[in-house]
This record gives C-alpha cells, sequence and structure tokens, in this order.
C-alpha cells in the first residue's frame, strides 16, 4: 500500500473502501458497457483504497476470464465517469470519489508461489527441514 504519509488506512478509510467494494462489484456485474474492452467480461472487484478525504479511490480489478486484465483495467479507467455516475446513485456518502482502477496481482503473485511451492528442488528442501525437525 503506497502512503505519502506513512500511516495506516483509518477504520473510516476501511469501511467505505469495503462499501464501495461491493457497489462496485454489483455496478460491473450488471452494468452494460459499450466499451469492446469490457464487453462480455467477468470483473473481479478485490480491494478499494480510499485516499483519507474519502474524494479518490484506487479499486483493484481483475479479469476472471482470462489474461485480458490489462485491457479490462483500461476500459474500466475509459469508463470511470459512467461508473462514477452509477455508484452516485447508490451512494450515501457526501462525496463521491474519483475512481482509478489499477490491475490486482494478488491472484498473480499466489499462483507464483504455488508454482514455486510444487518445484521438485524446493519440495526436496521442504522434507529435508521436515526430517531434521523430528
Amino acid at each position: 500500500m503506497t502512503r505519502r504519509s506513512g500511516k495506516a488506512p483509518t477504520q473510516r478509510q476501511l469501511r467505505v473502501g469495503e462499501e464501495i467494494r461491493h457497489a462496485l462489484a454489483e455496478i460491473v456485474a450488471r452494468a452494460d458497457f459499450r466499451d469492446p474492452d469490457l464487453i462480455d467480461a467477468s470483473i473481479s472487484v478485490s480491494e478499494v483504497r480510499v485516499s483519507p478525504d474519502l474524494r479518490n479511490a484506487t479499486v483493484f480489478v481483475s479479469d476472471l476470464g482470462g489474461d485480458n486484465t490489462d485491457a479490462v483495467v483500461d476500459g474500466l479507467n475509459r469508463a470511470s465517469g459512467h461508473v462514477r455516475h452509477e455508484y452516485s446513485r447508490v451512494s450515501t456518502t457526501k462525496y463521491i470519489p474519483k475512481f482509478k482502477f489499477k490491475r490486482d496481482d494478488a491472484l498473480d503473485e499466489a499462483l507464483k508461489i504455488n508454482r514455486l511451492l510444487q518445484d521438485p528442488k524446493v519440495q526436496a528442501d521442504l522434507q529435508e527441514d521436515e526430517e531434521e525437525d523430528l
């Protein structure tokens, strides 16, 4: 998490971010986007990080349908005004944040770690460590 002040997010930021995440997940699931990169895309909204003043939100997304996440992110950034408008219809907050969409690499990292753990060399090292512990 990149923070200029070095402070952890407040409970308010976390709560608002989670509320936005739920709302955006519904919005992108039912939205009828005209952008070719978003048509028939299966989008997962995994996290929303809100600025301290609640006026900006970074939305982490991934394309569940495949390797098209970068195009989906670009499409969502182009459609951010539309998404913001749709969010304003369901939001009860004082400010409607500006959304910036970014690729969520957490799943890719988890798969990479899993592949590394399945490597025969790593498996052999893990077995040696277990035998030493006995």
